[in-house]
């Protein structure tokens, strides 16, 4: 019989440190493991399958394309991408989009074109233009996303690092805007930390960035890679506030749980700063990619899965305030989007996600201390209540 956790460990690069479930099946909400156990996901791989797993239109949407053209790379036009640009597009409110793979290249991409849009729009000098972003940040693991990171471990090792980056206490608009000088070309912040322990700035935050991006003539730059697409109750999270963003950045559940998609969205002011050569990608926008992205959009729009996150999402939320832990410092939420912070006195949060993994219920820890229940949009109100039950057994067991 093989033995999955040995083979990982033995072969893969000891990069992770997973829960011991060996995954094998999954449809909607659920997973079972290669023995045929049954567990609720209450992470949906941070959020990339915000549809549920195997949604089939999705699937239908995959297998469709699978039976036509998968790759082209970009020297020659396939008859998707340009469709699922204008959706995305036309549904954030953007005149252009560049298709990418994963969040860390779109992410990169956005560094890339506030940098050029910086010398060639605003006049910055040569070489000098500087971005402004977060502290408790995370926006991927390249080496100049790591550069600006503010936890040690995702920089230990790893320089030296990219120049042109200026930190600012997540939440303080004031403080951000201090840092901002004639060189600054943009301010890069995740409207919700999702990786940070589902951190929510104050109320009228993003707001108040859009009107010093606008005062400062930098470009407001969204990574919504976590938070967009109906996480937080609304289909992009900048919506809360009507803080529209210069440029959103979108991947995970762009992809629908399917397959790797990420976009970067601007108006052609600003995306027109690229010419042919000076950025690309081979899969970026392949038939494969752009259809399982029409088809995760329709999903999202047609399932009206925003508004079920902001509804069942309170719900939830307001239930796991009610049970009685005093190891609970504090829970954080937005939509479908919860934090569950736990004393440093009652240990670390991976015991209690382990005691869930027992009870058939998979979510992850994150930043040691802070429980993370991102479950998939098309969850009911009835697993969220079976999971609720076991959730209670678990807090008054360890608390």
């Amino acid at each position: 019989m093989v033995n999955y956790l040995d083979l990982e460990k033995k072969y893969g690069a000891q990069n992770y440190k997973p829960l011991p479930v060996v995954i094998a099946k999954g449809e909607g909400c659920w997973v079972w493991d290669t023995e045929g156990k049954k567990y609720l996901d209450m992470l949906a791989s941070y959020s990339a399958v915000n549809q549920g797993h195997r949604h089939p239109t999705i699937i239908a949407a995959a297998m469709d394309q699978l039976g036509k053209i998968t790759v082209t790379s970009r020297a020659f036009v396939n008859d998707q991408m340009g469709r699922f640009l204008k959706k995305s597009a036309e549904l954030a409110g953007y005149e252009q989009a560049l298709p990418m793979n994963t969040g860390a290249e779109a992410v990169e991409s956005a560094i890339k074109m506030a940098r050029k849009w910086g010398e060639k729009v605003k006049g910055i000098a040569k070489d000098q233009c500087n971005i402004i972003v977060c502290s408790n940040n995370f926006h991927g693991r390249t080496i100049t996303i790591v550069t600006f990171s503010t936890e040690a471990q995702y920089r230990e090792g790893f320089g030296p690092f990219t120049p042109g980056f200026r930190v600012a206490p997540f939440g303080n608009a004031e403080a951000l805007e201090a840092l901002i000088d004639e060189n600054t070309c943009a301010i890069l912040v995740e409207p919700i930390q999702g990786e940070g322990g589902v951190i929510i700035p104050p109320q009228g935050y993003l707001k108040a960035l859009r009107e010093i991006a606008t005062r400062n003539h930098v470009l407001l730059m969204f990574d919504e890679i976590q938070v967009g697409l109906g996480r937080t109750g609304k289909m992009f999270c900048f919506e809360h506030e009507n803080a529209k963003p210069d440029v959103l950045i979108l991947a995970k559940a762009l992809g629908g749980g399917v397959y790797p998609v990420s976009i970067v969205l601007a108006d052609r002011a600003i995306m027109s700063v690229f010419t042919p050569g000076d950025h690309g990608s081979t899969f970026g926008g392949n038939p494969m990619a752009a259809a399982i992205g029409i088809a995760s959009l329709d999903v999202l729009i047609n399932e009206k899965l925003p508004e079920r996150a902001e509804t069942l999402g309170n719900y939830f939320s307001e239930q796991l305030r009610k049970i009685p832990c005093p190891a609970v410092k504090e829970i954080r939420s937005k939509g479908m989007m919860i934090g569950v912070e736990i004393k440093p006195e009652f240990g670390n949060a991976r015991r209690f996600c382990e005691a869930l993994m027992d009870r058939g219920i998979l979510c992850k820890e994150t930043h040691i201390t802070t429980i993370r229940f991102t479950p998939p949009l098309v969850i009911t109100k009835e697993e969220l209540d079976w999971a609720l039950e076991r959730i209670t057994e678990v807090f008054k067991e360890l608390c």
